[in-house]
């Protein structure tokens, strides 16, 4: 997963452009991908798909040509969406087009201007106080034109159509935890999830952040209702702990699986309340689509200094942090895929398990009191109102020894889901 973030982490990504389409034919030598190119002014929902962006270099130069700022070492040095510009201006004109940080003097800011025709530069504070008074080149060889915007879905076909969908960013340049470790961990997620043919079917969406959303939301409206489950990944390999921030209902079935496995995981984490800031979950559960989408990172958005700067680079990110995030989507899917409801064959008493060898069955296992009690509890519960989950809350038992347990009552045709 690392040297996935290294190697698209060069690439000049936007809301449009061939960054993302490069960034995409990436993923798809992992993954196969369904590639959709959506053409400007094309209406999504309250939105319209914007004029295509691209660029194919950009520079201030001091009067004996020295490159003072220089897209070509950095895609960060260029103000994102900024309109083709050939001048030259003195540094006094030329300070209101350059972006810094001064509380982080050698760090060099992520900025955008997707809606507004603007165009910039960004470049550390101590860059341009080391710029003598005088005359600039100013370049921005871009262009702005109809095109297309640019998303991708990956789907692992489960035993039902009814979806999971796992969404990802991939308009951020050189980003290495906002996005790319996002789009990393979806894509090994991706893979791992086809290796074990699952209950549900999940479809991964790569697509601009905001606007990418609301496009494939659009487009995919009259057949929302097949999603079940969602969940945004974003700043997935930074060193913090992993937080959990809720879908809009908040009692989301998504919500309980993630708040369960990471409390039984006893990993250090945090689960936050929704806000409609953040990424796209705030999309997925606008009140008209109101989906159960919650949102899995580790350190939140705007919650580390390196966020949206030049230090939010390959070394930021580590690959212990992207193989936790993997671990624990996979636990969650894992809690998701089994857990459904069941409906006790022989719910007058308890019914005699010994004479079906169940007890038999348990012979020998570590574990063996525990099962037992998971056999006595989903017998208890399966009432046809109460999951799996409610049954490994309310006992406190792990989930998967409560799933096994339903898995050897179903063998004796004890349950039926």
């Amino acid at each position: 997963m690392h040297a996935l973030v290294e190697r698209m982490y060069p690439l000049c990504r936007s809301i449009t452009g061939d960054g993302v389409r490069a960034t995409l034919d990436i993923v798809g030598e992992y993954v196969p991908l369904q590639v959709h190119e959506v053409p400007t002014g094309t209406q999504v929902l309250d939105w319209t798909v914007p004029q295509e962006w691209n660029i194919r270099d950009a520079y201030v130069a001091d009067s004996s040509g020295n490159r003072v700022v220089d897209f070509a070492a950095s895609s960060l040095h260029v103000l994102g969406y900024s309109v083709p510009v050939s001048t030259t201006l003195p540094l006094a004109e030329l300070r209101g087009h350059l972006h810094t940080l001064p509380d982080h003097p050698s760090w060099v800011p992520y900025r955008t201007s997707y809606y507004k025709p603007e165009w910039g530069f960004c470049l550390a504070q101590e860059t341009l106080d080391g710029l003598p008074d005088g005359d600039y080149e100013v370049c921005v060889d871009s262009t702005l034109a109809d095109g297309h915007l640019t998303y991708a879905e990956h789907v692992v076909p489960g035993q039902v159509a009814d979806e999971v969908i796992v969404s990802c960013h991939v308009c951020h340049p050189s980003l290495a935890n906002d996005n790319l470790a996002g789009v990393a961990v979806a894509t090994f997620l991706a893979r791992a999830l086809a290796e074990r043919a699952p209950y549900y079917t999940y479809r991964f969406v790569f697509a601009p952040g905001t606007i990418g959303a609301i496009t494939w939301l659009a487009r995919n409206a009259d057949r929302i209702d097949q999603v079940k489950h969602g969940l945004v990944l974003a700043c997935a390999g930074d060193r913090g702990q992993l937080t959990y921030k809720r879908s809009r209902r908040g009692d989301a079935e998504i919500d309980r699986v993630l708040t369960h496995v990471l409390a039984a995981s006893e990993r250090p984490h945090r689960v936050t309340e929704f806000t409609p800031y953040g990424y796209d979950e705030r999309q997925y559960c606008s009140p008209g689509f109101d989906l159960g989408v919650g949102s899995l990172s580790r350190t939140p958005y705007a919650g580390y200094p390196e966020y949206h700067t030049s230090a939010d680079d390959p070394d930021f990110v580590s690959p212990e942090a992207m193989e936790d995030t993997l671990a624990v989507c996979r636990e969650a899917f894992t809690v998701l895929d089994r857990n459904r409801r069941y409906v006790n064959l022989s719910p007058y008493g308890e019914p005699q398990l010994g004479r079906r060898g169940l007890y038999d069955a348990l012979g020998g296992r570590s574990d063996t009191k525990q099962a037992q009690m998971a056999m006595l509890w989903v017998l208890s519960l399966s009432d046809g109102e109460h999951s799996l989950l409610d049954v490994a809350e309310r006992s406190g038992l792990p989930f998967d020894t409560v799933a096994a347990a339903a898995d050897a009552l179903g063998a004796a045709e004890l349950l039926k889901a």
